[in-house]
């Protein structure tokens, strides 16, 4: 069957080119990726995986506001043995 339709979707840059890499080393190409959603669609009669919030516990909403406000949170140390030990504390 011929192909006729036209889709024009907006997306980030940096989405478009993360995820024409992962499909490239799979062989698709994002129209063929796509085409694939949409069939899956059909035949699931709705989206074909599970989509839902994720589940983040207080410290990682907290380090990633702290990140958002460009808070100083990283730490460097000489060894492994001194990142363990500032683990334990």
């Amino acid at each position: 069957m011929a192909k006729t339709d036209t889709l024009h979707i907006r997306v980030e840059p940096s989405v478009k080119q993360r995820a024409e890499e992962t499909l490239n080393e799979l062989g698709l190409s994002i129209t063929e990726a796509i085409n694939v959603f949409l069939n899956q669609v059909i035949l699931n009669e709705g989206i074909p995986f599970e989509i839902k919030k994720p589940r983040l516990n207080k410290e990682t909403i907290q380090a990633m506001e702290d990140t958002k406000n460009n808070k100083n949170i990283s730490k460097t140390f000489d060894s492994v043995d001194e990142m363990f030990e500032e683990l334990e504390k």
